[in-house]
């Protein structure tokens, strides 16, 4: 019989305390991951940890579903990524996918 596979599970907080303000347990969090990545271990979450997130990031899901409204402009998927930039004043992304050049005001950077 085979080994069974050693998974760790991620809780919410700690994306949560990556991307957000500064907090006491950021840098923690950080060494944390990059310890456990290093190490090859497979990290989970689950479907309760995203909804999590989501819940923390309603303001830009509402954003991302009104930028999303033409679907042939911009992707559901990518609208997300437009609306925390916009909340956070960027206005520029790196990224080798053009349909962000379709955006208005938005600065596709992709080469050297």
């Amino acid at each position: 019989m085979s080994e069974a596979i050693k998974l760790d599970f991620i809780d919410s907080n700690i994306p949560m305390y990556l991307i957000g303000a500064a907090h006491a347990h950021k840098m923690e969090a950080q060494v944390l991951l990059e310890r456990l990545i290093a190490a090859g271990q497979r990290l989970v979450i689950d479907a309760e940890v995203l909804q999590e997130i989501l819940h923390r990031y309603t303001g830009d899901v509402l954003r991302a579903a009104e930028i999303a409204q033409n679907p042939t402009l911009i992707s559901a998927r990518d609208a997300v990524h437009i609306a925390v930039m916009e909340r956070h004043g960027v206005h520029s992304i790196l990224s080798f996918y053009a349909d962000f050049d379709r955006r208005p005001g938005l600065q596709r950077i992709h080469t050297l």
